[in-house]
């Protein structure tokens, strides 16, 4: 699993609005902790982690992956042309696609993975002919729909942009760093005009 990073814990809990005394409190961990933990002189154990990440969002410790989920998902199979991934990724604004082979999740393409084979080859207009399977990154991490939006935000705190959600052995959804973003934003009040551009 992909940790947060020190500075991404800092900026989280200054999203949240909390001191590190205030964050300490509600993790039931000491402030010093915190601090070490924010400068990078100590690796927190998972579950030390798992207390401070759900003291940090609790407006939805109650949610599970599934409330938070979009679905269907947009996806290809791992023999389509990487032409296909770039129509889809142009069509529906997205920046990864997860690769399927016979219903099993085999990778990832991400916009990055296409910039970078981009890059490398001397000729990059073949590369839309190749098989998506040939330049494909690792699969994102897959949760069930009853994880925990805390678990799944340690998952997204680290490098991956998403995580899917599967259920015996099929794709229901696909939760991004927005989708949590969203579900931890605060519902407004209603003081400003929302129709305003």
């Amino acid at each position: 699993m992909s940790l947060p990073t020190p500075e991404e814990l800092r900026r989280m809990r200054l999203m949240a609005g909390l001191t590190q005394k205030e964050l300490a409190e509600r993790a039931g961990v000491s402030q010093s902790l915190i601090a070490r933990i924010e400068s990078g002189t100590v690796d927190p154990r998972l579950s030390t982690l798992r207390k401070i990440l759900k003291a940090l969002t609790p407006s939805i410790g109650g949610l599970k992956a599934e409330q938070v989920m979009h679905s269907p998902v947009i996806w290809v199979e791992a023999d389509e042309p990487v032409r296909n991934v770039v129509e889809l990724m142009e069509k529906y604004g997205i920046s990864q696609v997860p690769v399927l082979k016979g219903g099993s999740i085999v990778g990832t393409i991400y916009e990055s993975t296409l910039l970078r084979h981009f890059l490398r080859t001397k000729n990059p207009a073949s590369l839309f002919n190749r098989p998506v399977h040939e330049i494909m990154d690792e699969a994102l991490p897959i949760v069930s729909p009853s994880t925990s939006i805390s678990d799944v935000l340690a998952l997204l705190s680290g490098e991956k942009p998403a995580v899917l959600v599967m259920r015996g052995g099929k794709l229901l959804g696909i939760i991004t760093k927005i989708d949590v973003i969203s579900a931890i934003k605060p519902k407004s009040r209603g003081s400003h005009d929302t129709n305003q551009r």
